[in-house]
């Protein structure tokens, strides 16, 4: 996120307005709701992990152990046992 200059953008009576409430002060502004994207929406990221927990489910399927699936993704055997719930789950939902 990049930081805009209020004078360059905002009537000079709102600023005036806003300088009384944070006169030099950093503020953060939040989208409008409609315009929110979702989680993900502008990266590629979501559908990395969909790919690492779909082959972490595959790899547990062929025998490999939690523990071993947790070292080799740097991933807690919680979250291991996480994401197979969540997977073993939508395959359910799946068939």
């Amino acid at each position: 996120m990049s930081y805009i200059k209020a004078a360059q953008i905002l009537p000079e009576d709102l600023l005036r307005q806003v300088q009384d409430y944070v006169d030099g002060a950093y503020i953060y502004i939040p989208r409008v709701a409609q315009k929110r994207g979702s989680w993900g929406s502008n990266t590629t990221l979501r559908d990395e992990l969909a790919r690492r927990d779909a082959a972490i489910y595959r790899e547990h399927q062929s025998g490999c152990p939690t523990r071993a699936l947790a070292k080799k993704y740097f991933l807690s055997e919680k979250s291991i046992q996480r994401i197979l719930r969540s997977q073993r789950q939508q395959k359910q939902v799946e068939e």
